[in-house]
């Protein structure tokens, strides 16, 4: 979508939960806590790994102009697909959480019972 250079943050509904499960359990754990896989990916990546994961062997790109039109049509905003969503679970990782799914090809893999 857009260029393909935004980056997206993810995390696998396993090591979400097991993320929750950790955090509840450490009294040493304060504030806000980013719950997302390490890996963080670009949209093209992204986009890639999903298609490889379903079978879908080609992908066409989505213009910005087109995402806006499809927006307007919606009601939305385009910054939704188009800005970078990158966090990283720096407490998780200090207070030494470690991610089942810590890539993205692995996790679709997992999920799907493709190879991503």
């Amino acid at each position: 979508m857009g260029s393909g250079r935004q980056m997206f943050s993810w995390v696998h509904v396993e090591d979400l939960y097991r993320s929750v499960l950790f955090v509840h359990q450490r009294t040493d754990i304060t504030g806000a806590v980013n719950v997302a896989s390490p890996d963080v990916v670009d949209n093209r990546q992204l986009m890639k790994l999903v298609r490889r994961a379903h079978g879908v062997p080609l992908g066409l790109p989505t213009p910005v102009w087109l995402l806006e039109l499809g927006a307007v049509l919606i009601r939305t905003e385009t910054e939704l697909v188009l800005k970078s969503r990158w966090v990283q679970p720096r407490k998780l990782l200090d207070a030494g959480f470690i991610f089942r799914h810590p890539e993205l090809g692995s996790a679709l893999k997992e999920i799907t019972g493709r190879q991503a």
